[in-house]
């Protein structure tokens, strides 16, 4: 089944759970952990066969894989780049540098970490929203890339980003016309 002729329709998945997503860290290239690996196989037949768009970070690849999906390597999918704190706890930077993950989390455009400020994954992520083809899609992606893309669906102001919280494997749906999008929940 198709979309309708200029429609969009986006189905957002988070990436399966990590050793960094047990410890609080910001995330490298690490695989799934052996719970993320049974989740996300166990949702495989709700997926059945196809592919996805998916960035080629080991744990997007392998949630897809697990999926049973096909991959097609799409790197604005990537997550945040979180520059001199990836693979760090939350807590380890906030003992080290308390003032700078404090303007990290109040201020969008900082970016103290040498990494992406959350601006610029917005824009990101705005440009690829708009870059949809009409059709179905499934995207294989991470935690800010889902919570960039429902901030733009619903053109909230850009410290909405930290109010939104997604969990391994789940799942947002998103429909789009003429550069609007809608949320959708569904069962």
């Amino acid at each position: 089944m198709t979309a309708p002729s200029g429609v969009t329709r986006l189905l957002l998945v988070c990436h399966a759970s990590t050793s960094a997503t047990v410890r609080a860290a910001f995330p490298g290239d690490e695989p799934l952990d052996g719970r993320g690996l049974r989740r996300a196989a166990d949702l495989a037949r709700e997926f059945g066969h196809g592919s996805a768009a998916c960035p080629a970070e080991l744990r997007c690849v392998q949630t897809a894989a697990a999926l049973g999906l096909r991959i097609d390597p799409d790197p604005l999918l990537a997550d945040c780049d979180y520059g001199r704190w990836s693979g760090r706890t939350l807590g380890e930077v906030e003992d080290s540098e308390p003032e700078a993950l404090a303007s990290w989390l109040g201020d969008p455009a900082a970016a103290p970490h040498g990494g992406e400020s959350i601006t610029v994954l917005l824009g990101r992520v705005a440009g690829w929203l708009a870059g949809r083809a009409p059709g179905r899609l499934v995207a294989i992606t991470h935690p800010p890339i889902i919570r960039a893309a429902v901030v733009h669906a619903l053109g909230a102001p850009a410290a909405a980003f930290w109010r939104i919280d997604v969990a391994p494997l789940a799942r947002v749906a998103l429909t789009g016309r003429g550069g609007r999008w809608q949320l959708s929940y569904t069962p």
